[in-house]
């Protein structure tokens, strides 16, 4: 006469399920809305004497605010224990259950959440699941997850971000819609690929000096595509061929996978340290195998990121693993133009000191030599003063300079 089902906590619904126990327990709490009609004195009496949540775990959130300050956040989510809510007329059991001496990959205990009802009610688990994993996309709109890997798994990495828009980072003229351009293609190309036998993979290298917006990209297209990012240094302490080559065949859907520091596969070994670390294990053929071995995962979009392209081995940039190669270099003049549009459009609307910026930027020699990050840290410093950037120009030239000097000596 009874039906249960168990979820595990290695299942993606997992989550959805405490979160949408919580709020279905708050809107219980709250009562019906003043509009409502008139309760029945029998459905009264159903909810006076229906149990509530009585094991109740607090869950902690931190979220970042615009002024640089965090503000902590406070929610209930059902406990370990047994439960007992109703949901359209269907009274369920949950038991939510820690086996302290099991434990995953990750040195979680294993937990599961066991839901139980009569059979005649066993068709509200598909709404009940259809509502969770509704209210888990509301809460992700406008967000971007981040995912790290521990151990052997992807996780998310802290709150999702909010989506950072794709024009807030300005390339080339021209570069960044050709490379979301591309991306779209290849996701509105999956059968063409299938159809062929052709592994259905797209590979992006992005290199140049630091500073000119390799990672920020990223973001920004993961944001405009609404896809999470999976990030992974391939230069990460106690990081193997095996590890690499697991994490990149069980990548989270509707994901971009960016993998910084291509050239650490390729460096030479380093002294070992103090504790006997000597740098980076993942070696050339292992990283060659992850992106396009006989195990290597399909469907899948990677962009790598290298500062050093010349570390490279041709073996690695040809087309099937790398399929475009983009250059981000020092802001251009366009780059330069954009950039203060996005910061003193108001500010400037006759574009009389914006003329002033560019002059003075070709006499000190910073066209085409300074990266839009040391940009951008310019017009924050001067956010709301245009004289001000326009004055520190100087400055910021006689930084590229020794800048430039210290590198051209190593």
């Amino acid at each position: 006469m009874l039906v249960d089902i168990e979820i595990t906590r290695r299942d993606k619904a997992y989550e959805w399920v405490l979160q949408w126990m919580t709020a279905h327990y708050q809107s219980q709490l709250a009562g019906p809305s003043r509009g409502a009609a008139r309760h029945s004195r029998i459905e009264s009496l159903i909810r006076r004497f229906t149990p509530g949540l009585h094991h109740l775990q607090i869950k902690t959130a931190r979220i970042n605010l615009p002024d640089g300050s965090q503000h902590t956040r406070f929610s209930l989510v059902p406990g370990q224990g047994k439960h007992i809510f109703r949901y359209k007329k269907a009274f369920i059991a949950v038991n939510r259950e820690r086996i302290t001496k099991s434990f995953d990959t990750n040195g979680e205990p294993f937990e599961s959440v066991t839901l139980t009802t009569l059979y005649a009610h066993r068709h509200v688990f598909e709404e009940l699941f259809q509502e969770a994993h509704a209210l888990s996309v509301q809460n992700m709109e406008g967000k971007t997850v981040v995912y790290t890997s521990k151990m052997a798994e992807w996780l998310q990495s802290g709150q999702p971000k909010r989506k950072r828009p794709f024009d807030s980072v300005v390339l080339e003229q021209g570069l960044s819609e050709k490379i979301l351009k591309d991306v779209r293609e290849f996701l509105n190309a999956r059968n063409w690929y299938l159809d062929r036998g052709i592994p259905y993979r797209r590979g992006y290298l992005l290199f140049g000096p630091p500073g000119t917006g390799k990672t920020s990209f990223v973001q920004a297209l993961a944001g405009e595509l609404d896809f999470s990012i999976a990030m992974l240094s391939l230069s990460e302490r106690g990081l193997t061929d095996d590890r690499l080559n697991h994490l990149l065949t069980n990548v989270p859907p509707r994901t971009l996978v960016l993998l910084e520091d291509a050239d650490a596969a390729f460096s030479n070994r380093r002294q070992a340290d103090s504790d006997g670390y000597n740098g980076p294990t993942v070696t050339f053929s292992g990283l060659l195998n992850a992106l396009d071995g006989v195990a290597s995962a399909e469907e899948r979009i990677i962009f790598m990121t290298t500062n050093h392209i010349d570390r490279l081995d041709e073996a690695l940039i040809r087309p099937g693993r790398v399929d475009m190669t983009v250059r981000l270099g020092e802001a251009t003049e366009w780059q330069m133009e954009q950039m203060w549009d996005r910061f003193y459009a108001d500010a400037d609307p006759e574009k009389t000191r914006k003329a002033l910026f560019m002059e003075k930027a070709r006499q000190t020699g910073l066209m085409g030599s300074v990266s839009t990050a040391a940009l951008q840290g310019l017009f924050l410093y001067n956010k709301d003063d245009a004289e001000g950037a326009i004055a520190m120009l100087d400055q910021l030239a006689s930084q590229q300079k020794a800048s430039d000097g210290r590198t051209s000596s190593k």
